[in-house]
């Protein structure tokens, strides 16, 4: 099996030295050819100090995903984002995390900016705008929207790729150990001790679900799922509402 190198090539000569130390930490379940998409787009990334997969699979697929390109694996007993995130949090050692979905491209200029913002003193956190992909083009207008929705409070996700440092990731408490809605709770608590930092160039959220389920019935499903979160639903029940017979078949 050919093993690959991943993140821990030299800085560019170009690179200032001060710019913190990164890690970027991807939860993944049962999605070996995700998790080999994504670790093939990173390697070599001048900016990344080190790169750890937080694996609930109940097999050794990904596990053996992440040796072939020599990341580090965690083994999470269950499928627990937050849980996840917070098992891969524990084993890293880069100044800097990013907490990044697995199916959200991600290039060196992505976590260049995010070594810059948290470079800053200010720094509390940081998460990037989005973009719609080319198969939502006619939607490309609502992106400055999106934007402003952002800057003025609104929810922000996981697939938008939070960064924070790590010890004030342990400052506020980590993720708390939900199902799902773990990424909007946590960014609500940054944004009330400290805010969070929007950040260009923007990620393109994977439309995988769009494109099984129409666009229109996954935007509306999503909503639901927002608005049964506010009201009070157990992030449990709407973890299974969310991934619906992959869920119960567990």
């Amino acid at each position: 099996m050919t093993t690959h190198t991943l993140a821990i090539s030299p800085q560019p000569a170009a690179e200032p030295t001060s710019l913190p130390s990164l890690s970027l930490v991807v939860p993944v379940w049962n999605d070996p050819e995700g998790l080999r998409h994504l670790l093939t787009q990173v390697t070599d990334n001048p900016h990344l100090h080190e790169v750890i997969i937080a694996d609930a699979s109940p097999d050794d697929r990904c596990a053996s995903v992440a040796r072939e390109f020599a990341a580090i694996h965690v083994r999470s007993p269950r499928p627990n984002r937050g849980a996840q995130m917070n098992a891969g949090a524990a084993v890293a050692t880069g100044e800097l995390l990013l907490f990044h979905h697995v199916d959200v491209p991600i290039t060196p200029g992505h976590c260049r900016a995010a070594r810059v913002s948290g470079a800053r003193s200010q720094f509390s956190a940081a998460a990037f705008y989005r973009e719609f992909d080319s198969a939502h083009a006619r939607r490309r207008w609502l992106e400055k929207f999106v934007r402003l929705y952002n800057r003025c409070g609104g929810a922000l996700y996981g697939d938008q790729s939070l960064c924070i440092r790590r010890d004030a990731f342990y400052k506020h408490g980590g993720f708390r150990d939900m199902a799902l809605m773990e990424d909007v709770e946590f960014t609500r608590r940054l944004r009330r001790n400290g805010g969070i930092e929007l950040l260009d160039p923007p990620v393109q959220p994977s439309a995988r679900r769009h494109r099984n389920r129409g666009s229109l019935r996954t935007s509306l499903f999503n909503l639901w799922i927002m608005a049964a979160f506010r009201v009070g639903v157990s992030p449990d029940t709407l973890h299974r509402w969310y991934y619906g017979k992959k869920y119960r078949d567990l």
